[in-house]
């Protein structure tokens, strides 16, 4: 069965956009860009949001921008035709390879576990990702941590009562001194 993965990186105070709604301090070094390259190849389908959505909208035409360096063009062609299911009410239409969600993020988990496609189930954005860690979807949380303190913003937990066991499955520590930190849920 396929795993389900929440990735993002994060603030250590656990924000992944701060209270203005910034997040320029995720912006990755050429080593942790690599890892996110590396991380997009063990995708078979990416879940997100609106407001994800319409931020990864670049990458849907990046090839075509000449100052894109080596890395960012190996991205580009990762994530452009990579399968995403866009979870919203207020978009009419999607473009690329994404699709609206045709059911609630239960029934397309469900339906995604049960096709025989490879590559894990990825939620990309904390909203989702609370609608899922809700219901006891979410496999893996991997965090990304960035050495800032934002002081607020959306979190990258949901906060809800219920306490999540987790098993660490592996770290890294990257020269630009951000942390990855990969768990898997204790079942």
């Amino acid at each position: 069965m396929r795993s389900v993965t929440y990735s993002m990186g994060v603030s250590l105070d656990g924000y992944i956009v701060g209270p203005d709604g910034g997040f320029d301090w995720t912006e990755p070094d050429p080593e942790v860009f690599r890892f996110w390259i590396d991380e997009i190849r063990e995708v078979g389908v990416h879940l997100m949001g609106r407001r994800l959505y319409e931020t990864m909208l670049y990458w849907e035409t990046a090839d075509q921008d000449a100052a894109l360096d080596e890395a960012e063009l190996e991205w580009a062609a990762l994530w452009k035709p990579l399968p995403k299911v866009v979870f919203s009410t207020t978009l009419s239409a999607v473009r690329g390879n994404a699709r609206l969600a045709s059911g609630s993020l239960v029934e397309e988990i469900e339906r995604l576990r049960a096709e025989p496609e490879e590559g894990d189930i990825a939620i990309g954005g904390a909203t989702l990702a609370a609608q899922a860690a809700e219901a006891g979807l979410i496999d893996e949380y991997r965090a990304v941590v960035h050495p800032v303190l934002v002081g607020g913003g959306i979190p990258f937990f949901p906060r809800h009562e219920r306490r999540v066991d987790l098993e660490l499955v592996e770290t890294r520590t990257f020269h630009a001194k951000v942390v990855y930190l990969r768990y898997r849920v204790a079942r």
